[in-house]
């Protein structure tokens, strides 16, 4: 008995370890926009890119210099991912929209909803 406990416990912590590399796997799938960026300029990658440009998109948060914006929805439309954003800027909190359309040179077309801002987001390497 003891033997078919221990065996049942290994069990689940395997599984407790694959499921969230598995988790996180599917998400970057479902959400393939995840990854550094650069904004309309190409990033080097070494070190000398300019912080005030560089945006980091998460399945839950978009960091750049100008805010955090935690990602409230998302949803793929054609080649497009529609994402529904509460924003923290010094001036205070904004809900808002952002279309982020992938390219055929990989970099990303990124607009608001009120075509106020708009950026060509290229992805850092790894």
């Amino acid at each position: 008995m003891v033997k078919i406990i221990s065996v049942g416990i290994a069990a689940g912590c395997v599984a407790c370890a694959i499921v969230p590399a598995y988790a996180t796997q599917a998400a970057a799938q479902d959400f393939p926009l995840v990854g550094t960026y650069m904004q309309n300029v190409p990033c080097k990658g070494d070190g000398s890119d300019k912080p005030a440009l560089k945006v980091t998109i998460s399945e839950q948060q978009i960091v750049s210099n100008v805010g955090v914006c935690t990602i409230l929805d998302k949803k793929q439309d054609g080649s497009a991912y529609k994402v529904h954003v509460e924003c923290k800027f010094p001036a205070g909190p904004l809900v808002g929209d952002l279309t982020f359309t992938p390219q055929p040179d990989k970099t990303i077309k990124f607009v608001d909803r009120d075509n106020t801002y708009n950026a060509i987001l290229h992805r850092c390497p790894d």
